[in-house]
């Protein structure tokens, strides 16, 4: 059984990732290859990175940038492994059996096609909105769960013939909810999932204000998904998602939208500060997704006019 080690890369050193993964497949003999496509990164990132050139299989560099969801796509045409170990550039391996826990995994649980490993916070960076957020909406502390909803592609293995089945939404261009959808569709295609114990660390310096127009960016997909009637049977278990169709449902929309003007302020002053609380990230992302839905509607009734 051979494992290809997928890593995207976007403007991100991962020289001492590479090579702490190299060391792990000589030290324990693994049939595994390690692949890099970098999407269309900054010249100085490209010439950090190029030094892997003939450390790795395979080194692609794309000369547009094609984002999260397509360039996860393409590395079935760059590898051979029976399955593939994706894994987010921006992140460090800190267990010395972090290759061989995913290789046992597989081999006692032959019926598992996907198995998620979770991901940590670097402490540097803990007290950030970003990381904040991670910590208590995303890592998951229990043992081991079938839970697709904990999927992140930050560090997780696939069937090769899985992937090939069921590859990433490519219309997802931007930022958010690429993950959900994609783990959405192997649960509605009966893919057998785990998560289990096997972290890497997540190194993610992004500060609140990038953070927060990363959450537009991304409510923004979500809203693409909802104009796509196909598309939302996948986002109905999205927490803010929910929230949206429930106040619509209950004619309250107007309502909150009102209070979420007079509050705006108040909640981005929050989240900028040295002490984000997560309820104002909720309440952010809920006005930011009603105002795209009731401007859609009005657009609407303007053109039936």
């Amino acid at each position: 059984m051979k494992i290809s080690v997928c890593i995207p890369i976007y403007n991100f050193d991962v020289r001492e990732l590479v090579n702490d993964l190299k060391k792990q497949i000589q030290n324990n003999s693994i049939d595994a290859e390690i692949i890099l496509i970098d999407d269309a990164s900054d010249d100085a990132f490209k010439q950090i990175n190029n030094e892997l050139q003939n450390q790795v299989e395979k080194f692609v560099l794309l000369e547009k940038n094609v984002g999260r969801s397509k360039i996860r796509n393409l590395f079935l045409k760059y590898t051979d492994g029976d399955y593939l170990l994706f894994l987010d550039c921006d992140v460090k391996i800190d267990n010395k059996n972090f290759l061989t826990n995913y290789l046992q995994e597989i081999e006692e649980n032959r019926d598992v096609e996907v198995v998620y490993g979770n991901f940590k916070i670097d402490s540097a960076y803990s007290k950030t909105l970003r990381n904040r957020y991670s910590v208590e909406k995303e890592i998951f502390s229990v043992e081991r769960s079938s839970d697709f909803l904990l999927l992140k592609t930050v560090n997780f293995t696939i069937k090769r013939d899985v992937f090939e089945k069921f590859p990433f939404n490519e219309h997802l261009i931007n930022y958010g909810y690429e993950d959900f959808v994609f783990a959405k569709t192997l649960e509605f295609g009966n893919v057998k999932f785990s998560a289990i114990q096997n972290p890497v660390i997540h190194i993610d310096d992004t500060s609140n204000e990038i953070f927060l127009n990363k959450t537009e960016t991304a409510i923004n997909s979500l809203f693409q998904l909802h104009q796509d009637s196909e598309n939302r049977l996948f986002i109905n278990d999205i927490k803010v998602y929910r929230f949206a169709k429930k106040i619509i449902k209950t004619g309250l929309k107007n309502v909150f939208l009102n209070f979420y003007n007079l509050a705006e302020k108040r909640i981005k002053k929050n989240l900028l500060s040295e002490n984000p609380n997560l309820k104002y990230l909720d309440l952010f992302k809920l006005g930011l997704l009603l105002k795209k839905i009731k401007d859609q509607s009005q657009n609407l009734g303007s053109k039936i006019k």
